[in-house]
């Protein structure tokens, strides 16, 4: 028996919840290492563990005053400074060689010739020390209008930086790499070289890939994907999704994925694997890792289903395919608004120590439903989903996947289990009490994010707003909390502690336990900090300072730095008798 009552936060938020898929993000997407995976997926990295980082437990943003916008400094603790950002905020910070970036729209109107009621995507760089305004990379909406670009969304991926260059995915569906520098440097570095602004203000453009005019991509109301570079590969899902109907595919054969050369933009191999089946938009994030000795990078399809790629390709400069798992239930039914128990998939993969994490999702618009968390074995190759599709009609010969619903028992569909099957554990439910009922709270509902991951525990939310505990190695669930408010980010673990964020706007922090007696002491959090507005994206920590976005902010909070005493010659201190 399945006890699932609507949650009241719905109801209160759904007339504010816009078209916001597309986050990283989300989201979106983005990852729990915002500045770049490398900590849990990819190669050894010079950049802190954030897992290491000392950030506060503690502080308080002072507020902002309700007719000037100005920030009351003096009301603050331990906030190093804050800067506008737009009115919409999805992107999660980046923070890298001294300068922090973070995607959002125009409503702060940094740029002369771009008024703060234009509206635009636009990319962000402060300093790291005070955080003083740099410069904008602006996009201009699309004409064709919220089919591809929803008004006001801004900017919802996250970049990738190296060096001084930076890769991202505009609300235009482009690729671009600017340079980190800005105009700063003297230099106009390219071989693009036409941009007709040259300001200090201005982004220095490296190159542009215009994945819908070059490349016949078609995105569903916005392009959103955390890039991701590996050498001289750059990995990239393009967005490509349904019209504005939500029924017809108008490109089935644009790719889907895509490795570009990062210093050039030129496409080395692209894959279109979802093809017809793409169930509304993609916006979901790559992962690479060495696994079972053999480079991968992973892309989540907007048919539900993990892909694994070969990240050289061919010889031939196509894509190979290592293996594929539909992360749906056969018999699970892909309905319009969320309707349905068919999920697609907006989280970014995890790797860790040799497997494969993910969470299946939808539009946050479409509401909460149930999801699935799966770990996956990555050494298998083919089909690894965890069952094959036959027909009465010819019983022995799988069928090929369909849209809807893989396995329709009314037209004679039946599933075997796959003896090539790379499950190695789901989480949807557990009756943690024992009562025969499955409440909402021992549910795993549709999620956005991502888990976090450090000894055996693995944390993850979902949208529902549900924070679970897990045992790494079974799935199986230690502890939940309701924050009572939908999730979109995803939990971050800094030193000892796990920080989750909600659309209510407020920071969650715990002590990290499989114990609920110490993770959660009266049944609750240590401490709920109020961000002032409400948080989408996940945030992040450099150098012992944590870096949050809230809607129209980001935030740098850190404790105030400890005078130095100086010695004396006899040894003692300065402020020692």
């Amino acid at each position: 028996m399945v006890n699932t009552p609507r949650r009241y936060f719905f109801s209160r938020r759904w007339l504010q919840l816009s078209l916001r898929s597309f986050l990283v993000l989300t989201v979106l997407t983005s990852l729990a290492m915002t500045w770049g995976y490398r900590a849990l997926i990819g190669p050894p990295s010079p950049r802190p563990d954030p897992q290491q980082q000392i950030v506060p437990t503690d502080w308080d943003i002072g507020g902002f005053d309700r007719k000037t916008g100005a920030w009351k400094k003096a009301a603050a603790r331990n906030v190093k400074w804050v800067a506008p950002l737009g009115s919409q905020t999805y992107g999660a910070p980046v923070v890298f060689g001294g300068k922090v970036f973070v995607g959002t729209n125009n409503g702060a109107g940094y740029l002369k010739r771009y008024p703060r009621d234009v509206d635009l995507g636009v990319l962000l760089c402060f300093a790291v020390d005070d955080g003083r305004f740099l410069w904008q990379h602006s996009n201009e909406k699309l004409p064709t209008g919220r089919v591809h670009d929803w008004p006001l969304q801004g900017v919802c991926s996250r970049p990738w930086v190296e060096d001084d260059r930076l890769w991202y995915v505009t609300n235009r569906c482009e690729v671009v790499c600017l340079d980190t520098d800005g105009f700063h440097d003297g230099e106009n570095d390219g071989p693009l070289l036409t941009e007709p602004h040259e300001s200090l203000d201005e982004a220095d453009v490296v190159w542009k890939l215009d994945m819908m005019g070059q490349l016949g991509v078609s995105p569903h109301n916005m392009s959103a994907c955390n890039v991701l570079a590996v050498g001289r590969r750059l990995f990239v899902c393009t967005s490509n999704g349904l019209d504005e109907s939500h029924i017809k595919l108008p490109k089935p054969d644009a790719p889907s994925f895509l490795c570009l050369d990062k210093n050039t933009g030129e496409v080395l191999w692209s894959d279109n694997s979802p093809g017809k089946n793409i169930l509304h938009g993609q916006w979901g994030s790559p992962a690479y890792g060495v696994l079972g000795g053999a480079p991968q990078v992973l892309f989540p399809g907007g048919d539900g289903w993990l892909y694994s790629f070969d990240p050289a390709g061919t010889p031939e400069g196509k894509s190979k395919l290592l293996w594929k798992f539909d992360c749906n239930p056969k018999t699970a039914a892909w309905m319009l608004g969320g309707r349905g128990t068919r999920n697609n998939l907006v989280a970014t993969p995890i790797l860790h120590q040799g497997l494969v994490y993910i969470s299946t999702g939808q539009d946050p618009e479409h509401g909460e439903g149930a999801g699935l968390l799966w770990c996956i074995d990555p050494t298998r190759r083919g089909d690894v989903s965890p069952e094959l599709v036959f027909n009465k009609s010819d019983p022995n010969t799988p069928i090929p996947h369909k849209r809807i619903q893989a396995c329709d028992p009314s037209q004679g569909d039946f599933t075997r289990s796959n003896p090539n099957s790379a499950e190695v554990w789901r989480y949807t439910q557990h009756d943690h009490n024992g009562d025969s009922v499955i409440d909402f709270e021992e549910q795993f509902h549709r999620s956005i994010g991502y888990p976090a991951i450090k000894g055996d525990l693995l944390l993850v939310n979902d949208f529902s707003g549900l924070v679970h505990c897990l045992d790494v190695h079974t799935g199986k669930p230690h502890w939940t909390y309701d924050q009572l408010a939908a999730c979109w980010s995803s939990p971050t673990i800094f030193g000892d502690h796990l920080y989750t964020t909600d659309e209510d706007g407020d920071v969650a922090i715990f002590p990290l336990s499989a114990d609920p007696a110490v993770a959660l002491p009266g049944g609750m959090p240590i401490i709920e900090i109020m961000m002032d507005n409400s948080l989408y994206a996940t945030p992040t920590a450099a150098d012992n300072v944590l870096y949050i976005t809230n809607k129209t902010h980001l935030f740098a909070i850190a404790e105030p730095e400890k005078p130095t005493r100086i010695l004396e010659t006899d040894g003692r201190t300065a402020d020692e008798p």
